[in-house]
């Protein structure tokens, strides 16, 4: 029951970050990381501006992850 239901959460947000409705998406997440790799920005900026972004996803009308995961 409970991998069911892990499962249906998991399709859920990928639903959600294939609908553009979650803000810090994995695609967001990844284009960080390669600017990190590429030295554009330091892991502190990177995280910052993960921070950042999740903190306005609701002023955006957004989700964040872990909101998506968890069906809000």
């Amino acid at each position: 029951m409970k991998w069911e239901r892990s499962r249906a959460a998991f399709a859920d947000l990928r639903k959600a970050e294939d609908e553009g409705r979650v803000a810090d998406s994995m695609e967001v997440r990844l284009a960080l990381m390669a600017r990190f790799h590429s030295g554009d920005l330091t892991l502190e900026q990177v995280q910052a501006e993960l921070k950042r972004i999740k903190r306005g996803a609701k002023a955006q009308g957004k989700v964040t992850r872990n909101q998506a995961f968890l069906g809000k």
